[in-house]
Order: structure tokens, then C-alpha cells, then sequence
């Protein structure tokens, strides 16, 4: 229910599901286990510590290294020992500088930190999706394998960073990441990105650059997974045979049309089963064959058309036109759930972090905000990020962190 105007809790954290701290995961217990690059003598800070700093300003909407520090100096002396920074002989507690996080998050093993926030973010995904409607049922075991460049991360000689990652379709999280280089080294990451996730009996989406023979052979055989992939000419004789046939004489089997932020878009889908094809499809586990034609009519623009053609596993009574239709919507919308929001809300491509693991670490951190938001229900993170900023102990509560401030004065 959405709170009176007179309530101390923003609207739209109320619409949020509830903030109990008994029952979400304890984000300092996954974080405990990123190994400490530093070296032990004459530490003051504990690493779980400055994480969860970086965690709790991340969520507050923090985009770069110095708002990152500025969480923590604006929190309060209770909130600093929720999260178990030490005090000084004094008695008073200080959070780390920037240039402490800086040095902190440049060293760090960023694929423990993207391996602890992914398990994170996998159980708390997992929580949320056994307590939604039966009715998204059909997309909870999808999963998208997509690329993203941090164009702020170049400099010099130095490219940009490029990472690959697995996101769920339904209340998208990041399940897994890992830096490639560059777009070109996607398909070479693609095992071993997804050989620690428990694929079996789930659907894997990708765009053309993933649809290779031996990788979605190996989701098949030994990930007992399905695929939905995309052809096109970098496959050149799986797309010209997609493409030559008969689709005349197959009816439209699923329409869709939606309508917002100044276009018009409709999509409709035909299917065809492999067996009923002339000449059969060379590729491994096919089992249906797309075509999905889409119309993009922008405000004060021409009407653009395209067809895609696809390839499936699935076979025709394990998903219905209209559900292999949201598999592929599911699979294009990842960049509006996720790197639209990377991109204008933490101004990810802006960022001009660039040194040692700190591009990664900073992303990972991304992945965690929008993750946690996501699976709480928050359908617009920005206005969500901006409301927890006005109050730094608002962030603990998501992490599954108790936060009791001292009203004795003391």
C-alpha cells in the first residue's frame, strides 16, 4: 500500500516488498569470502567492511569511486558499526577516503567479487521467484548471454574493458561475469562464463555472435539445457537455410504490439518444426525453426521493418508460440533492464575508472544494486536509488544487515 504523504517512507519504497532483515540473505557473508589483497599488517579496515560501504553507496545511486566514499562519511557512528568498522582509541569511528576504496577496489581479485555478488544475487533471485505469480512461471528459467562494452574505461593504448554476462530474464540479476577483452573474445568465455551455473532443464538465449555449433552442442549434452539462438550471416549456411523456408505457407502463429516512450512497436512469430522443413537444418538439436518480423514505427520517423530468424531445441509441446515469443523479447529487453540502467542511472559508459580490477569491481557493484532492486520489486531505480540517498541507513535493511541506532544519546 502506498505510504500517506505524511509518512517518513518515500512512496516508492513502500510499493517495495517488505524490508524484513530476518528473512532477505546477509550480503557480509558472501563479501567475507573475496580474498583480501592487502597485506595484513597495520590493516584498520576489514575488506568485508569497505565492501559493504561500496555495496550501500552503490544502491544509494553512487556512480563513481568519490560518492562511494561519501556514503560512508555521512554515515552515523551506529551505521558504521553495523558494518563492523573498528573504532578508534577515542571511541569515534571514521569511514574510508576515497583514495582508500580507490587502492582497494584497483587490487582486488574481481572475479571472487563477481563470483560472491552473483551467488548473492542468485539466492536472493531465487527467494523472489518462489514467491511470484504462477502466471511468469514460463520465463523463470531463462537465462541471457549478452556483452557489454565500459566505454568510460579507455585510455591511451589501453582499450576498453568489454564483459560478458548471464542475466536472468525474469526480475533480471546478474548470475554470472567475466571480463573478455573485447566483443570479438565473446565466444571463447561462453563456456566457461556458464559451466558453474545450474542449467538443467532451463532455456539459454543469445544473439548470432553465441550461436556456434560445439557451444550449444555442450548446453544440450552435458548442461541438459535448451537454447534459443539467433542466426544470422556470421553463420551464413544455418541463416540461408532458416531464411529459404517455405515461410508463405505458414500462418502467423503469435501477434504482439506495444505502444510507449514515442514509438509503436508489433512483432509477430512463425514456427515451423524441423521435420516439416525441406532439406532439414544442419545444427546441432534443432528442433523448431523462427521468424519473427518486427515493425518499429518512431515519432516523426519512417516505419523500420525487420526479420530475425532463429533456431530452438525446444520442441513444439515444450513451448507454445507465444511463450518462444517472450523468450526472445525476454532476451532483447536485457538492455532496457540492464545496461540502460547501468548506462543513465550509474552513468556506467561516463565512468572513467580504468585502473587494475576497478572497472570490473565497479560494475559488479552495478550488477548488485540493480539486482537487489529488481528482485524487491522496484519497477523505476533511479526514483528507488534516490530515495535510499536521502538517508544512508535505508540501504543496510536490503543487504540483510540489522541497523539499531542509539537513541540514548549517548
Amino acid at each position: 500500500m502506498p505510504a500517506l504523504t505524511s509518512s517518513p517512507i518515500p512512496a516508492v519504497l513502500a510499493k517495495l516488498r517488505p524490508l524484513d532483515v530476518d528473512t532477505i540473505t546477509d550480503l557480509s557473508r558472501y563479501l567475507a569470502t573475496v580474498p583480501d589483497p592487502r597485506s595484513p599488517r597495520g590493516l584498520w579496515y576489514p575488506l568485508t567492511s569497505i565492501l559493504l560501504i561500496c555495496a550501500c553507496a552503490a544502491i544509494s545511486g553512487a556512480k563513481t569511486i568519490d560518492e562511494l566514499a561519501e556514503w560512508g562519511q555521512r554515515a552515523t557512528d551506529d551505521l558504521l558499526t553495523a558494518i563492523s568498522v573498528r573504532p578508534h582509541p577515542l571511541g569515534w569511528r571514521r569511514a574510508p577516503c576515497a583514495p582508500t576504496i580507490d587502492r582497494i577496489l584497483c587490487r582486488i581479485d574481481a572475479a571472487a567479487l563477481d563470483a560472491a555478488i552473483n551467488a548473492y544475487l542468485t539466492n536472493r533471485h531465487r527467494a523472489a521467484t518462489d514467491d511470484s505469480d504462477e502466471d511468469t512461471q514460463p520465463v523463470h528459467g531463462a537465462i541471457a548471454v549478452d556483452g557489454k562494452a565500459l566505454k568510460g574505461s579507455a585510455r591511451g593504448d589501453q582499450v576498453r574493458r568489454h564483459l560478458l554476462s548471464a542475466l536472468t530474464h525474469h526480475l533480471p540479476v546478474t548470475l554470472a561475469q567475466a571480463e573478455v577483452g573485447s566483443k570479438t573474445n565473446e565466444t571463447r568465455h561462453f563456456r566457461p562464463l556458464l559451466d558453474g551455473l545450474d542449467l538443467a532443464g532451463k532455456t539459454v538465449t543469445c544473439d548470432a555472435l553465441h550461436t556456434v555449433k560445439d557451444h550449444l552442442s555442450w548446453l544440450v549434452e552435458t548442461k541438459k539445457a535448451h537454447y534459443i539462438a539467433v542466426a544470422k550471416t556470421n553463420q551464413p549456411t544455418l541463416h540461408a537455410q532458416l531464411s529459404d523456408l517455405p515461410w508463405s505457407s505458414v500462418p502467423v502463429a503469435h501477434t504482439c504490439s506495444e505502444k510507449g516512450h514515442g514509438r509503436r512497436e508489433s512483432r509477430s512469430i512463425k514456427v515451423m518444426g524441423i521435420a516439416d522443413s525441406l532439406g532439414g537444418i544442419a545444427f546441432p538439436h534443432a528442433r523448431l525453426a523462427l521468424r519473427v518480423h518486427r515493425r518499429r514505427q518512431q515519432t516523426g520517423k519512417k516505419q523500420t521493418r525487420e526479420t530475425v530468424y532463429a533456431v530452438t531445441s525446444l520442441d513444439a509441446h515444450q513451448a507454445t508460440p507465444a511463450e518462444l515469443a517472450i523468450y526472445l523479447r525476454g532476451h532483447w529487453t536485457i538492455e532496457n533492464s540492464s545496461h540502460h540502467i547501468r548506462d543513465t542511472t550509474f552513468a556506467e559508459d561516463a565512468c572513467t575508472v580504468h585502473t587494475g580490477s576497478a572497472p570490473r569491481a565497479m560494475a559488479a557493484l552495478r550488477n548488485l544494486a540493480i539486482g537487489v532492486l529488481k528482485t524487491m520489486g522496484a519497477d523505476n531505480i533511479a526514483k528507488t536509488t534516490r530515495a535510499i540517498r536521502d538517508l544512508p541507513e535505508r540501504a543496510l535493511p536490503f543487504y540483510g544487515i540489522s541497523y539499531q541506532p542509539d537513541h540514548s544519546g549517548t
